[in-house]
């Protein structure tokens, strides 16, 4: 005890008038003018489980009710944690899995340890710009929306809706 109260150290007072470092983190040269130059047709959309559902139970066909949202060509994408998680809502969600296994659906493998989708989406959407995020789960839409240059869409009165897409794309405003 004695040796420990004899090793008490002296902090050394905080010069006011250095300069302090902070590190911020470094954002992409995309992001550069007032959108990201990297969103353009044909758009590459991340499609969550939820919003496969949700497609289902107001009856819209995904790639179609897409591309009448956005006005151009539609490249839907889902990732194995997306499709594992489908996989395990079990027999009572198998027309959603019949849509996710569409060939219109490009597979993005994942390669990261654990199968939570929402982890995945923002990992991904946060490294790659590129993507638009299909969603209806308010949690991930709030996790989203704190990345700049990612557009979500969402599903409203029996449609598909986009926040967040630059004018200059075309995409309707409501």
């Amino acid at each position: 005890n004695e040796k420990d109260r004899a090793k008490v150290r002296v902090k050394k007072k905080e010069d006011p008038s250095a300069i302090k470092e902070r590190e911020v983190p470094q954002h992409p040269s995309c992001l550069f003018f007032q959108y990201n130059t990297q969103l353009g047709p044909p758009y590459h959309i991340l499609v969550d489980t939820n919003f496969i559902n949700f497609s289902i139970k107001a009856k819209l066909d995904l790639v179609q009710s897409m591309m009448d949202c956005l006005y151009a060509k539609c490249i839907p994408c889902i990732t194995d944690c997306v499709m594992g998680e489908i996989e395990k809502l079990g027999q009572k969600y198998r027309v959603a899995l019949r849509i996710a296994k569409d060939p219109r659906f490009e597979r993005l493998p994942c390669m990261h340890k654990g199968t939570y989708a929402d982890d995945c989406l923002v990992q991904r959407v946060t490294q790659h710009k590129c993507y638009i995020v299909a969603t209806v789960d308010k949690e991930l839409k709030r996790r989203i929306r704190k990345i700049p240059g990612v557009p979500i869409m969402y599903i409203s009165r029996h449609r598909y809706n986009i926040e967040r897409m630059p004018d200059d794309y075309g995409a309707p405003r409501f």
